[in-house]
């Protein structure tokens, strides 16, 4: 199985970098895990709608640009559908057992995804309303990832 991250911006902080690489390392027992960074679009604090459409534009091309047509796409958005840890461990295992060992998930920048990537992912992924710094959400995202391949492990990590 292969599960890979595709990110605008870059990893800053050393302690997101540590907590990431920790959960990176422990999901190598369960598929091969990558994270994939595309540049980030330079965007002056005040932008029209035009203008933060382009913008978003531009990270979708990037971002389109790494994911291939057999991979099972999650973008993560404010509007998807929230999950509880067991129903996304189910929803991992289920898409493994049905064929899909290539999964994608999709941060965007931040301005969000343009409709571009909501239009090619398979399911829109939601971890509340509140919003998170994407470096952050990166960690979070990939914890629960890990969770998930506990649950269906039936470790007691998720306890």
């Amino acid at each position: 199985m292969n599960i890979k991250l595709v990110v605008v911006g870059k990893l800053k902080e050393k302690y997101f970098k540590q907590g990431i690489a920790e959960y990176a390392k422990r999901l190598s027992r369960f598929c091969k895990f990558q994270i994939v960074e595309v540049p980030d679009e330079k965007a002056p604090e005040s932008l029209s709608q035009a203008e933060m459409d382009d913008v978003m534009d531009k990270e979708g091309s990037r971002i389109l640009a790494k994911i291939k047509d057999r991979e099972y796409v999650y973008a993560l958005a404010i509007l998807g559908k929230e999950r509880s840890s067991e129903a996304f461990a189910k929803e991992i295992a289920d898409l493994t057992t049905y064929g899909h060992s290539d999964i994608t998930f999709v941060i965007g920048g931040s301005l969000g995804l343009s409709k571009h990537v909501l239009d090619r992912a398979d399911t829109q992924i939601s971890f509340g309303k509140f919003t998170l710094p994407h470096q952050l959400m990166r960690l979070v995202l990939t914890e629960q990832i890990y969770r998930a391949f506990m649950i269906n492990e039936g470790s007691p990590y998720h306890k």
